[in-house]
């Protein structure tokens, strides 16, 4: 039996509107999985990647996006305290965050991310259903960015004084039109996505340094701004230590500073590797990530320092308050105050631009993620290979999560820096087990460590903004029941890409069929036996099934190795042992596995074969739940029904005799 591959549905010449529509929705589908068109998708094998300062454009539209809304979510967190805790936060994002990500990039170099390397760790059904809630935390993480981005975009658009009266007051439905726009644009084919985030973060960034620039210029020109802003604070608190113990206190609120490092080691297989890569070291191309990964923390802190002291200082505190005109646009707020409207409508659409692309980023992850697990676990139908689906679904979910918020970037926050903080958590754990595996008790030690700061930043978030953990849980619960029942409904299909045969099984097969007529197969327990029971097994199927006297007869045996898992490729061995002549495979399921090497042993010999069951003794619903979840139960009628389906021809359908 070759590989078996999932085709698009081919639509014929004079095909109806709805037979054209599925072709086009399911175009592309294809058995390989994270082969996307999304920018965080695998690469060609000719793909030779870009260089890492590019690809550290792509995340950072996700990343320096958040300037666009950090600085009024810090200054409403922290208030006049808003450096201080911004200080913290940058320490953590670069003593905590990065080191954990650099390491990342080296035991998951190929955009599988934290969660590969948390997959590793756990075996059986434990470590599918840890997937599947890391998975939920992501889809959180994701999109809550499509949405905050959109309505802070909106926000932006509102607040331009440019804008269209008729615009005014219609936040909800211009942020639902940006994630409308954003669905469009993956719906069509999202390409060259490196070309246009590096000239977005280019513009981006160069107007962020002008506001700055002229913001410090403003504030060491008039010192007493300075002046006003400490005796505020220090008149707030009563002590320099007690600052810095408020600060501490409240900058889990400012995680969203945080945001885009996962998205950093997602982007990695676009990122060009050395002249001596391989698949298994690709040296090259983690230290490209990691320069990138380094760059990007960098330039981040840099600007958030500097955005927090420019706004805290420069701005009233009452203008960051809802209905303000600084919330969710500090920068923004200083780029019309210090530069004139004609400047702020400009930097009014870069930022427009970078946060709406930021959307598109976090929709690329998603279709970089679902692909790489749901399908492969069973967990979903084969339709989610292809983008344009999951590009819908996905966008249903915006537009819910949209409405649900009422566009609020405040109110999104919580719910966003929940998602950031547990990827982020998972990760710095991964690297602390990575470490203490490779007996670096150095490196155990600091991860462990930042796993502790990065467990409590997560729980004060959860406990202030519950609202975050809420939302995760339901993407987790959606994620779980549509995932079971998926792999419920698709627990009969084959199940095997292909069938192979080691010298002695394919000697022992062509002996059998030499000898005229199908082939006579005992499906049989896989423990060690005796001759004498290999004997009493034959003679008891003989007399039962009635299998033709003097015909020779092979013995079947499935070895289950992790029942967990759900597609994978067979290799049959064969052996002769107590006078029995065996064909011996290991795979996740049995009856699956014996109809797979049934639909291989026909198309080698040319018959069909016979096999041969006993009845199973027991409850037939405890027998279908020991095959969904151990993989075995009652192995007769399920290798019978997943013959039915994987061959609808009767004639060439291997036969199942039970005796």
């Amino acid at each position: 039996m070759t590989g078996t591959e999932v085709e698009p549905p081919q639509a014929p010449a004079d095909a109806s509107g709805r037979g054209r529509f599925r072709a086009w929705l399911l175009e592309g589908l294809t058995a390989e999985t994270a082969q996307h068109a999304g920018p965080h998708g695998t690469p060609s094998s000719e793909h030779r990647g870009h260089k890492w300062w590019r690809v550290m454009c792509l995340t950072g539209v996700d990343y320096f996006s958040t300037l666009g809304y950090q600085p009024g979510i810090a200054a409403l967190a922290a208030g006049l305290l808003s450096p201080l805790a911004t200080i913290v936060l940058i320490g953590l994002t670069l003593l905590g965050a990065l080191p954990v990500y650099r390491r990342v990039a080296k035991e998951s170099p190929h955009g599988e991310g934290s969660i590969r390397m948390l997959e590793r760790l756990l075996s059986w059904w434990s470590g599918k259903i840890f997937v599947l809630i890391l998975l939920g935390f992501a889809a959180t993480d994701f999109i809550i960015t499509i949405t905050l981005s959109a309505a802070d975009a909106a926000a932006h658009v509102e607040e331009n004084p440019f804008a269209p009266h008729w615009l005014d007051g219609e936040h909800t439905w211009i942020t639902l039109f940006l994630i409308a726009l954003l669905g469009a644009v993956f719906l069509k084919g999202f390409r060259e996505a490196i070309g246009v985030a590096v000239v977005l973060v280019g513009v981006y960034l160069t107007l962020n340094v002008v506001v700055l620039a002229t913001a410090a210029w403003k504030v060491l020109t008039e010192p007493v701004q300075i002046d006003n802003w400490w005796d505020a604070a220090t008149a707030e608190h009563s002590s320099p230590w007690v600052m810095v113990g408020v600060a501490v206190l409240v900058f889990p609120k400012l995680a969203l500073g945080m945001s885009g490092f996962e998205t950093g080691v997602a982007v990695m297989p676009q990122v060009k590797g050395g002249p001596n890569d391989t698949y298994e070291n690709p040296a090259g191309r983690i230290r490209g990530t990691r320069r990138l990964l380094t760059t990007a923390a960098v330039i981040m802190s840099c600007f958030l320092l500097l955005s927090s002291l420019a706004t805290t200082i420069l701005i009233p505190q009452e203008e960051f308050e809802k209905g303000g005109e600084a919330n969710g646009r500090a920068l923004a707020y200083l780029a019309h105050d210090h530069l004139g409207e004609v400047f702020g409508t400009v930097y009014d659409v870069s930022t427009i631009a970078i946060l709406w692309f930021a959307g598109a980023s976090a929709l690329a992850g998603l279709l970089n993620l679902v692909p790489r697990y749901l399908p492969r676990y069973g967990m979903a139908p084969q339709w989610t290979l292809a983008v344009r689906p999951l590009v819908l679904i996905f966008m249903a979910i915006a537009v819910f999560i949209t409405l649900w918020f009422n566009a609020d970037v405040d109110a999104q926050s919580g719910a966003y820096a929940t998602g950031v903080l547990v990827l982020m958590l998972s990760a710095a754990f991964a690297c602390t087990a990575a470490a203490k595996k490779a007996g670096q008790r150095k490196g155990m030690v600091g991860f462990g460590v930042i796993t502790a700061v990065l467990a409590y930043t997560l729980v004060d978030n959860v406990v202030e903004r519950p609202d975050g953990i809420r939302i995760a849980a339901l993407f987790i619960l959606a994620i779980l029941i549509t995932s079971f029942a998926s792999r419920v409904h698709r627990a009969f299909e084959l199940r095997t890409a292909r069938v192979t045969f080691d010298d002695r099984a394919q000697q022992l097969i062509d002996e059998a069929a030499a000898l005229g007529g199908p082939l006579r197969i005992i499906a049989n327990e896989p423990q060690e036996h005796s001759t004498v029971e290999y004997r009493e097994k034959e003679y008891s199927q003989r007399e039962a099934t009635f299998i033709p006297g003097g015909r020779p007869v092979l013995f079947l045996e499935v070895f289950i190795r992790d029942s967990s898992e759900f597609t994978a490729d067979l290799e049959v061995k064969g052996d002769e042992k107590h006078g029995a002549r065996r064909l011996r495979v290991e795979s996740s399921v049995v009856p699956n596995a014996i109809a797979a090497v049934l639909l291989a042993l026909r198309d080698r010999t040319g018959e069909v074969p016979h096999a041969y069951f006993n009845w199973t003794e027991g409850h037939p619903v405890s027998h279908l739940l020991r095959f969904l979840v151990f993989g075995d139960g009652e192995v007769a009628p399920v290798t019978r029904e997943v013959l039915r389906r994987a061959e609808p021809d009767r004639e060439r359908r291997p036969r199942v005799h039970v005796g």
